[in-house]
């Protein structure tokens, strides 16, 4: 896994002020006026960010199967952690790839099982949703290397040599917050692309389970103190490295104040294009990249990069 540096933007403008502030006194008019206009402009930029991304002719089915290689490797990796085991063949499709590493966690904190449990089941249904939707044009399983991977990952954010996130609870949740704040942008960079209005609100329920999940591996994290919050934002700064020149992700600590939400001024979440999210799951930085990371032979489907 390997990994390229790329020179980084200036970070993300600073909090929205508070409603209190903005709503008080004869300046409130004002203040609301420019809080609107500048969350226009924010969606706008976004939107002009992540346009010229989608590739020419790909249809939705191809978009849900684009997010369907995320789930997959989501449910894998829960599965794996909390029973020792993958999903059936019936749930990968056949031809599917092979899945290289994981193992059952030993939990000490009963409620982070339960969380991650909760976690891992609706990642489950998230495939088998995908899956019944998209019938016989489903993509199957690819490939999948949680070894390699986490290897890669262990060594570009300098997480030490021996990071194992199926060693324990603690490294199970550092694992899964490098895969839930992904999956958030991704859906989101997804969503202007997607014509069909039943597959637009069935891509934005999914997004807000994702951002359900992360918000909790982000507090889950945050309470355990400064070692865990300083690996969870080592893992940010990665894929800050990889993803592209744009410094869009945070960690769940930012200028000393809790950050459970990542958003922008005007309380937005980013997006990522699909380029952005390959480049994270394949553990390299620059155009073009193919494969690598957790899918050592690239994801299955029509987007591949743009």
């Amino acid at each position: 896994m390997s990994i390229a540096v790329l020179d980084k933007a200036s970070p993300a403008a600073s909090p929205s002020p508070s409603r209190r502030n903005m709503f008080a006194g004869a300046a409130s008019v004002a203040a609301s006026v420019a809080a609107v206009s500048a969350l226009g402009s924010t969606a706008q930029a976004q939107a002009s960010r992540t346009a010229g991304h989608k590739p020419r002719g790909l249809t939705d089915a191809d978009i849900f199967n684009f997010a369907l290689n995320l789930e997959f490797l989501e449910t894998e990796y829960y599965l794996r952690g909390l029973t020792g085991q993958g999903l059936s063949q019936s749930d990968t499709g056949s031809a599917s790839g092979e899945v290289m590493g994981g193992r059952k966690v030993q939990f000490r904190t009963p409620m982070v099982e339960r969380f991650m449990q909760n976690i891992g089941r609706n990642e489950a249904r998230h495939v088998r949703f995908l899956r019944s939707t998209l019938e016989s044009s489903a993509i199957a399983r690819p490939r999948i290397d949680f070894t390699a991977g986490f290897a890669g990952v262990a060594q570009a954010a300098g997480l030490g040599a021996d990071f194992d996130p199926f060693a324990d609870e603690v490294s199970f949740m550092l694992g899964s917050y490098l895969f839930e704040d992904v999956g958030v942008t991704a859906y989101k960079g997804a969503a202007p692309f997607i014509q069909n209005k039943d597959y637009l609100q069935a891509a934005a329920g999914i997004h807000a389970m994702e951002a359900y999940h992360v918000g909790v591996v982000r507090s889950s994290l945050y309470r355990l103190g400064p070692d865990v919050r300083d690996k969870a934002r080592k893992i940010s700064d990665l894929r800050d490295l990889v993803d592209g020149p744009l410094d869009l992700d945070q960690p769940i600590e930012l200028d000393g104040r809790v950050n459970i939400v990542p958003t922008d001024s005007g309380g937005v979440t980013f997006s990522r294009t699909p380029q952005e999210v390959l480049n994270i799951v394949y553990g390299q930085a620059g155009a073009g990249i193919m494969s690598g990371g957790f899918f050592p032979d690239g994801v299955n489907g029509n987007v591949q990069v743009t």
